[in-house]
């Protein structure tokens, strides 16, 4: 009995206010511990869900460069420079000069051709005058041969009456006959001049020669002008130390470069173990080491056709006991979407990643 009022005194005895604060600071903290219980399992299970969805899903490689076109330069004839337009690094367009070759020997040349074509029209007057003068050959032999006829037949009919002898009628004939011999002569000389006034089916109605002569005089204007070296395409100048006045060019041998900037592209080497649900068409995420805040939109524009070892100067060779494989890496080129923000230099290391799920028009995700 007195325990009973010892437990109703307690109860109604009124709640201090440390016991206020105490109750108060507990309840946060139980429900804080639930909160941390439910949101635990929920963070997995959001997790694993996304791996689950994206699992697969995309491919990267660190393994990439920025490419651009690059155009070795070089002089299509043999001389010195005498003059170079061009610096380093320097921006060019098409049609820019670069440098210059010594045009003196082919001023020379040029020159000799135009005496040549001279030369051979003057031959050729020859030619005209020398058939003319066959033409008159052929009517003096004719005119000789019909004289000689006239006193064959007369010498012949006095001989008939035994009024010559027989020496002056053999004198006549053998005049006769010599007559007739120079007619061969000059139309055979007149033959001969005229085939050498022919022209070929090649270049028909012009003489041979003078065709040649003016062949040789283009091919001397054509070097004259490529003396004058001049940029194909527009770009930025690279490797110019080579161009130095004074220096001996040599026909054909890359002496500057120029570097097309307004075309980039990534060649990203993906290992072959990556490529299994990638084509052309797929998009993908491309990020510079030189710029960690920019990120540029592409697609793959088409996958290589031999792995990067397969077209090395000295391809691997494992036809040998200690062959060990090696998972291989295939050139992927990936098309920049857009202009990008920033100069791309060729070379850069990029990070690219493709999404293989998507750009399919195979399997209906396009």
């Amino acid at each position: 009995m007195e325990m009973k009022r010892g437990s109703m005194a307690e109860a109604d005895r009124p709640i201090s206010l440390e016991d206020q604060v105490a109750q108060a600071e507990k309840q946060p903290k139980t429900l804080r511990n639930r909160v941390l219980m439910l949101s635990v399992p929920l963070l997995l299970i959001a997790v694993g869900g996304y791996f689950w969805l994206t699992g697969g899903r995309f491919v990267s490689t660190d393994n990439a460069y920025v490419q651009q076109d690059k155009v070795a330069i070089g002089s299509d004839v043999l001389g010195r420079i005498v003059e170079v337009d061009v610096k380093e690094n320097q921006l060019v367009k098409a049609g820019d000069i670069l440098f210059r070759i010594d045009p003196e020997p082919y001023r020379v040349a040029l020159a000799e051709a135009n005496a040549a074509i001279a030369s051979a029209q003057v031959e050729l007057e020859k030619l005209h005058t020398d058939y003319s003068a066959t033409s008159v050959d052929i009517s003096g032999a004719q005119e000789d041969i019909a004289y000689a006829q006239t006193e064959y037949e007369r010498q012949k009919s006095l001989m008939t009456r035994g009024f010559t002898t027989r020496a002056r009628l053999e004198e006549a004939e053998h005049t006769l006959q010599k007559a007739r011999e120079e007619l061969r002569t000059a139309k055979a000389e007149a033959s001969k001049a005229r085939a050498a006034l022919a022209t070929g089916q090649a270049v028909p109605g012009e003489n041979p020669a003078i065709a040649a002569a003016r062949a040789q005089r283009d091919k001397a204007a054509l070097d004259l002008s490529r003396t004058i070296v001049r940029a194909p395409v527009s770009g930025r100048i690279s490797q110019s130390d080579r161009l130095q006045v004074g220096q001996m060019m040599v026909a054909g041998l890359p002496a500057v470069s120029i570097v097309s900037d307004d075309r980039s592209w990534v060649e990203a080497n993906f290992k072959e173990t990556q490529l299994e649900k990638m084509h052309p068409g797929q998009p993908a995420n491309i990020i510079f080491d030189a710029y960690p805040g920019l990120t540029l939109n592409g697609h793959v524009a088409s996958l290589g056709a031999g792995t990067g070892s397969e077209f090395s100067i000295l391809p691997a060779q494992n036809a040998n006991g200690n062959w060990v494989k090696v998972t291989q890496r295939i050139p992927v080129r990936i098309a920049i979407d857009g202009k990008p923000a920033r100069q791309l230099i060729a070379g850069m290391s990029a990070d690219v990643t493709v999404d293989v799920r998507k750009g399919s028009a195979r399997n209906g995700d396009r």
